[in-house]
């Protein structure tokens, strides 16, 4: 197994980098993957994706050192939620500690749980994103008006977690990716009547196993849509990719 991961800034941003990523272990054979997008119209939104990011690695260091001391057998799903809520219980926390506005905690998410062994995954889309198992794709777009989950954080949780719709199970996976959405936003700048379709580069960069026996795998790609075929990311991209055998 090989894990990929990128964090490109827009060609169109030029302060920060809005995007996140994280991957972490929980379990022995379980993974804690999330990418995040900060919201551009948010308050410093970069503010947002990394401290969503970085609560969420704590709470997975959590599960990781508390599987040798308190062994559970709680599926991946009743996982993947209580995970969230703590997200909930910590995001409400430090919103009220530093008397934070809502708008300065605006950022997308993907996440999900990933058995290693099992080859099984639970993942929940809040906003909008882009997941590719084994090479097909679901996409979640709300319009460039995410329900981000800041919007939430007063209401009772488990009501909230039970109407999300955004919600994917998968199993037997050999490929998986999560991405921002920012992988729509491939352009040639130069050439226009030259532009790649969007398929083109989601399946060469989500797809396509080449280059995958280097771990700078995305660099590499990303680096040749640029030199090569004149195509540079414009928005702001994260993504994290598994392969179970990766293949040259």
């Amino acid at each position: 197994m090989k894990i990929y991961t990128t964090l490109n800034i827009g060609e169109f941003h030029t302060n920060h980098c809005e995007d996140f990523w994280i991957h972490e272990s929980i379990g022995t054979n379980e993974k804690l993957i999330a990418v995040l997008d900060g919201c551009t119209m948010g308050t410093e939104s970069v503010f947002a994706s990394i401290l969503i990011g970085k609560i969420l690695r704590k709470i997975a260091k959590k599960y990781y050192y508390q599987e040798f001391v308190i062994p559970k057998t709680l599926n991946l799903k009743s996982k993947l939620k209580l995970i969230i809520r703590e997200l909930f219980i910590e995001l409400k926390h430090i919103k009220n500690q530093l008397d934070l506005h809502t708008n300065e905690l605006l950022s997308t998410l993907i996440i999900g749980i990933v058995d290693t062994q099992k080859n099984e995954g639970e993942l929940l889309t809040v906003g909008d994103g882009l997941i590719c198992c084994d090479g097909n794709l679901t996409e979640y777009e709300q319009d460039d008006k995410p329900d981000y989950l800041a919007y939430h954080l007063d209401e009772e949780y488990d009501l909230w977690f039970d109407n999300q719709k955004q919600k994917l199970s998968i199993m037997e996976f050999k490929d998986i990716s999560i991405c921002t959405d920012g992988i729509f936003t491939f352009k040639n700048l130069q050439e226009r009547d030259k532009q790649m379709e969007e398929s083109e580069i989601i399946d060469y960069l989500l797809k396509d196993c080449s280059e995958s026996n280097f771990d700078n795998m995305f660099e590499r790609k990303i680096r040749f849509l640029k030199q090569n075929m004149n195509h540079i990311v414009t928005d702001d991209l994260a993504v994290i990719r598994i392969i179970m055998s990766p293949q040259q």
